[in-house]
């Protein structure tokens, strides 16, 4: 996981509970909210990422990189509120190599 690069905050819960604040400042929930993330090519791990959003409603595109060793993948995603954003980046981030966008 990667969230914490340039990032001023010196550990993950500060990123997150930083991360829930500007989310309520700036988005008006229920809405659809726009998930990137880059991972390493790996089909498993894009099948990991997936399953993190099982049960939501949600649209999809992945895209390699020009040599093929990395995948961007934006999920937009029907979600309810900040809570359920920073959950489904906390599952996300345990998926190896991710990086948080």
């Amino acid at each position: 996981m990667d969230i914490l690069q340039g990032n001023q905050h010196a550990n993950p819960e500060e990123f997150y509970n930083s991360l829930k604040v500007k989310l309520e400042d700036h988005h008006d929930f229920p809405e659809d909210y726009l998930f990137k993330f880059i991972i390493p090519t790996d089909q498993a791990k894009l099948t990991e990422i997936y399953k993190v959003f099982d049960g939501i409603k949600f649209t999809l595109g992945n895209r390699e990189s020009k040599n093929g060793k990395y995948t961007a993948c934006n999920i937009n995603a029907f979600v309810l509120d900040a809570d359920q954003v920073v959950a489904i980046y906390k599952e996300v981030a345990k998926v190896e190599g991710v990086i948080l966008l």
